[in-house]
């Protein structure tokens, strides 16, 4: 059975402190992600949990949480490469991108290496236009994607999983 840590459970009591009474529901994407932040993705048996601690039907998570990009519904890599699939990007050459990560790690878009390294994931726009093509990895961005450049990232996150075993 699903349930956050002691401390999770006070971040979320603080959350929900944060709207009027009655409004729990607008709490529903920061506790998304503390529950996303815990488990590495969202389950529905995770969302039924966030469902219960809001207070509300489990269909009003369910919707949130498969609007938006950035909640995975399944599990993913070490590493999940997001990019950005939107105008700006697009013109600027993502389509190529996507297609050279597909082919360089032998995956599909949402679908994760073999040896749970990486996830590929094509995402809305990321608010970087200036920089296209570009994709966010973790909490950061990369852009001005090239072969290249996707190459020693790919190398670099395959040195640091050596250094995370």
């Amino acid at each position: 059975m699903i349930k956050f840590s002691e401390e999770k459970l006070n971040k979320v009591q603080e959350i929900i402190r944060r709207y009027p009474e009655g409004k729990q529901k607008s709490a529903v994407i920061p506790v998304l992600h503390l529950a996303q932040e815990e488990y590495g993705w969202l389950s529905a048996e995770t969302m039924d949990y966030v469902a219960s601690l809001l207070r509300i039907e489990p269909i009003e998570v369910y919707e949130v949480a498969t609007f938006y990009s950035m909640f995975n519904l399944k599990p993913v890599g070490k590493f999940l490469f997001e990019v950005c699939q939107t105008g700006p990007c697009m013109i600027s050459g993502s389509d190529n991108i996507i297609e050279y990560i597909k082919q360089r790690l032998g995956i599909g878009v949402g679908e994760t290496t073999p040896d749970g390294l990486f996830t590929l994931k094509t995402v809305e726009c990321l608010g970087a236009c200036g920089y296209a093509p570009m994709m966010q990895l973790g909490k950061h961005y990369r852009e001005h994607l090239t072969k290249d450049r996707v190459d020693q990232i790919i190398e670099e996150c395959r040195k640091n999983a050596g250094m995370l075993n």
